[in-house]
């Protein structure tokens, strides 16, 4: 079993009810590879799960208000699930998603450690699907307005990458044979859907994504 850096991964667990909430505690406490923490210790865990029934509204904010305090990588242990639902989670920054019909101690501890180390986990017959609307998507909506799942056009990857090799706005609208304009208004225009602050971090989002 993957550990991080060789050392127990620190967990901090919530559920829906009392029952659920033993349960799972009571599962991951006779584990070697994880230890449970609360989750007001200042010393914030690895990782959240979270057991739920379903994921309303309600449960959303929950999520989010993880995602928002915390630094933690999170785990769904969820009844029911669909893809829009798993996209759902996923944009609340919870990427290991485990049905509790399945949730052995084995299952749940394999998935908290993948999550730990930045891998997501989401159930086999809901990743087909997930897929197939992904294509969907690039295909129907993303590629014929010339944009890609990073939210950036080939031309504002490529405009970003001369950035990142140290050439001024001058120099990219020579080489690209557009005006300096132009440019100007495509960094812009990253920057503000992107929520960028200036150009430097516009070029850290596009290597942070593999794009340059």
């Amino acid at each position: 079993m993957h550990q991080t850096n060789g050392e127990r991964i620190t967990v901090a667990l919530r559920a829906q009810d009392p029952v659920s909430q033993a349960g799972v505690a009571s599962q991951l406490r006779a584990r070697p590879e994880v230890a449970i923490i609360d989750w007001d210790e200042s010393h914030a865990p690895q990782v959240a799960v979270v057991v739920l029934d379903v994921l309303d509204d309600d449960a959303q904010r929950v999520l989010r208000q993880i995602q928002r305090t915390s630094t933690a990588r999170g785990v769904l242990v969820i009844t029911r699930i669909d893809e829009q639902q798993l996209v759902d989670a996923a944009e609340c920054g919870f990427v290991g998603i485990v049905r509790r019909a399945e949730t052995t101690p084995e299952r749940l501890v394999q998935v908290i450690s993948s999550v730990a180390q930045g891998e997501g986990h989401v159930p086999p017959d809901l990743l087909g699907s997930l897929l197939e609307q992904v294509g969907k998507l690039q295909g129907q909506v993303l590629a014929p307005r010339g944009l890609n799942f990073t939210g950036l056009a080939a031309r504002e990857i490529e405009v970003l990458r001369l950035v990142a090799e140290g050439y001024d706005t001058a120099d990219i609208a020579m080489k690209l044979s557009y005006s300096e304009r132009t440019i100007k208004n495509v960094l812009h225009a990253v920057m503000t859907r992107l929520n960028l602050r200036n150009r430097s971090h516009a070029v850290a989002y596009a290597l942070r994504q593999g794009l340059i």
